[in-house]
C-alpha cells in the first residue's frame, strides 16, 4: 500500500493545469496565482456523449479508448491547452472508492501497521489488495487516540484504461485522484484558520450519475467519507440519512451509533469517536451535478437546525473569467490545478 497520498499533494512539482472527469462530462483548468487569489487562465467543459464514458469500480469504464482520447483532445486545444503534456487527473467518483480507517489500537511495529491497514482496506472496499492502487495519508487519532487514515483505492484494470487515454494524447498524468478530493480542498485549505469556530465543520457533497460523495471537513482533516451509490430521484433522501448519522453520533450509549447504522441501511464506512454535542455544519460545497444546492441546503437545515453558508468560487478565493464558467463543473480540476502552490 502507498503511504504518501497527501504528500503528492504539497509537491511543488505539480502542474497548475488539471483534468476532471465525469460519466456526464469532462473539464480542463489552467490556473494562475494572482494577489492571493487563484485566477482561471484557460478553462473548459465539454458534455459527454451517452456511454463514452461508464464510471464503475469492478468493471470496465472507457468502451473507445480512441473515441474519449479524441474528445479530450478536442477539448484542450479547445482552450488552447493543446501543448501542455503535464497534467493532474480527478477521476470519476464511482470508479473510486475513499474510506476513513480507525485502528482497533496504536500498532505496535510498522509490520503490523501494515498488516492492520492491509486487512482493513481489503474489508472495507471488498477486493484483493493486489487488484488495486491504494493510497493513504495518516490523520490525527480520534478522541480515544486510536490512529485514522484516509485510503483511496482504483482497480489497477480501471485505472489501466485512463493511462491508456491519456498516453494517446501524450499526457504525464502525474497525480490521479478521486474527483472529490479535488472538490474538497476548497474546503481542507481552509481547516487552520483560527477565526472559525472548532466545532463547525464543512461539507463536500459532491453529486454525480451514479449517486454522489459526502465528504466532512474538520480542522483541515476529512473527517467523514461517505460513498452513496443511488438513482437522481434518491439523492435528497440518502443525504439525510447521512446527515442523521453525522448529528447522532454524539449519543452515548454504543447502542446509539448501531441504532444509526440500522437506520443507514448498512454498516457505515466511517465510525469514529462520537463527537461533542454542538458540531454542525457551517460551510457546504454542492458540486457537480444530480443534487441543487439550494435543496441540499434546506434538508441540512431541517436536519440540524441550522442553516449552511452556500459557497461559490469567489468564497474560496477563486476568481472565475466569465459568469458563464460553471464552478460546479470545474471545482475538482481547479482544486488539483491549485496544488501547484499548495
Amino acid at each position: 500500500m502507498s503511504s504518501n497520498l497527501f504528500r503528492k499533494l504539497i509537491d511543488p512539482k505539480l502542474p497548475s493545469a488539471a483534468v476532471g472527469l465525469a460519466g456526464e462530462g469532462a473539464g480542463v483548468v489552467s490556473l494562475d496565482r494572482r494577489r492571493g487569489q487563484f485566477a482561471i487562465k484557460r478553462a473548459g467543459y465539454v458534455p459527454l456523449p451517452e456511454g463514452l464514458l461508464r464510471p464503475g469500480f469492478d468493471e470496465g469504464n472507457v468502451p473507445d479508448t480512441a473515441e474519449l482520447a479524441d474528445t479530450l483532445g478536442e477539448l484542450v486545444t479547445s482552450v488552447g491547452l493543446s501543448n501542455r503534456h503535464r497534467w493532474s487527473v480527478a477521476l470519476p467518483e464511482a470508479a473510486t472508492h475513499t474510506s476513513v480507517l480507525t485502528l482497533e489500537s496504536v500498532p505496535a511495529s510498522r509490520q503490523e501497521r501494515e498488516e492492520m491497514l492491509s486487512w482493513k482496506a481489503e474489508r472495507a472496499i471488498g477486493v484483493p489488495l493486489d487488484e488495486m492502487q491504494v493510497g493513504r495519508d495518516e490523520l490525527r487519532p480520534d478522541s480515544q487516540g486510536r490512529p485514522r487514515y484516509l485510503v483511496t483505492a482504483t482497480r489497477l484494470s480501471v485505472l489501466a484504461e485512463y493511462e491508456e487515454v491519456f498516453a494517446a494524447l501524450g499526457w504525464h498524468a502525474g497525480l490521479i485522484l478521486p474527483r472529490h478530493v479535488g472538490e474538497a480542498w476548497w474546503l481542507l485549505k481552509d481547516g487552520g484558520d483560527a477565526r472559525r469556530p472548532a466545532s463547525r465543520d464543512s461539507l463536500l457533497v459532491s453529486s454525480h450519475r451514479e449517486g454522489f460523495t459526502a465528504v466532512v471537513v474538520r480542522g483541515g482533516e476529512p473527517l467523514l467519507v461517505r460513498n452513496v451509490a443511488c438513482e437522481a430521484e434518491d439523492r435528497g433522501d440518502e443525504l439525510y440519512r447521512f446527515l442523521l448519522f453525522y448529528r447522532d453520533r454524539n449519543l452515548p450509549p454504543a447502542a446509539a451509533l448501531g441504532d444509526v447504522a440500522t437506520a443507514l441501511g448498512h454498516e457505515p464506512h466511517v465510525v469514529s469517536a462520537p463527537v461533542a454535542s454542538g458540531e454542525t455544519i457551517e460551510r457546504l460545497l454542492v458540486a457537480g451535478h444530480g443534487l441543487d444546492p439550494l435543496e441540499a441546503s434546506a434538508i441540512i437545515s431541517e436536519t440540524l437546525s441550522s442553516a449552511p453558508r452556500l459557497l461559490a468560487a469567489a468564497d474560496v478565493q477563486l476568481a472565475l473569467p466569465t459568469s458563464e464558467l460553471d464552478f460546479n463543473q470545474i471545482a475538482a480540476p481547479a482544486g488539483l490545478a491549485a496544488l501547484a502552490w499548495a
